[in-house]
C-alpha cells in the first residue's frame, strides 16, 4: 500500500486513480464483492499494479470509499458559488443520496470488524459535517431554511432516505424536497 506523505510517480498516481475510479463503479454495479479481474480491466492494469496498490481488498474498498467521500464533500464549495444557498444546499443532498446509493455491500463491509475501516465512519463525519455546516449556514442567514439544524443529524435522516433497494430516483428527490420543506419550518424571513 503506498505510504502517505510519499511522493508518487505520475504514472503509478494514474494507475491509482484508474483502479480507484473503475473500483467505485464495478462496486456500484456489483457490489464491493466484485471479481478483481472485472476492476483491474476496466482500470486497463495488471492485477500486480492492483495489489502493488491496495494488498488486501479492504484496502482497495477504504480507498475508493475515502476517494467517493472527498468528490461528495468537495462538490459544496462549487455548488455555493454556483448557486443561491438553498439550491446549493438541495443539490449538494441529492448528491450526497447519490452516494449513499451507490454503496452496495459497503455498509455490511465497514460492520465487518475488520480493521482496515475501523477510521472511516470518523472520516465520513470530519469531511461532510462541515462542508453540510456551510451550507445549512449559507442557507439560514439567507432566511431560507431554520437555523438550528444539526448537520450530522441531517446526513443521518438523508441517509435513510436512500436505500440500496429503491433504485427509483425519483423517490428520493422527492423525499429529499420533503426534508428541505421541513427545514423552511421555522426559518427567518
Amino acid at each position: 500500500m503506498d505510504v502517505p506523505g510519499k511522493r508518487v510517480r505520475a504514472d503509478a498516481q494514474r494507475n491509482v486513480d484508474a483502479l480507484l475510479t473503475a473500483a467505485a463503479e464495478v462496486f456500484a454495479t456489483s457490489g464491493v464483492d466484485a471479481p478483481v479481474r472485472q476492476i483491474t480491466a476496466k482500470a486497463g492494469v495488471g492485477a500486480g499494479t492492483l495489489y502493488r496498490h491496495f494488498p488486501q481488498r479492504s484496502d482497495l474498498i477504504a480507498a475508493v470509499y475515502r476517494h467517493e467521500v472527498d468528490a461528495c464533500a468537495d462538490a459544496a464549495p462549487a455548488l455555493a458559488a454556483e448557486h443561491d444557498p438553498l439550491e446549493a444546499l438541495t443539490r449538494w443532498l441529492w448528491r450526497f443520496t447519490g452516494f449513499i446509493g451507490t454503496k452496495h455491500g459497503l455498509s455490511d463491509a465497514l460492520h465487518s470488524g475488520d480493521p482496515a475501516y475501523a477510521g472511516l465512519p470518523a472520516y465520513f463525519q470530519q469531511r461532510f459535517v462541515p462542508v453540510l455546516r456551510d451550507l445549512l449556514d449559507r442557507a439560514a442567514a439567507a432566511g431560507e431554511i431554520r437555523a438550528d439544524v444539526d448537520p450530522y443529524d441531517l446526513l443521518r435522516a438523508t441517509a435513510n432516505l436512500t436505500r440500496p433497494s429503491q433504485d427509483d430516483e425519483g423517490y428520493t428527490r422527492r423525499m429529499v424536497g420533503l426534508l428541505i420543506d421541513g427545514l423552511r419550518y421555522g426559518a427567518r424571513r
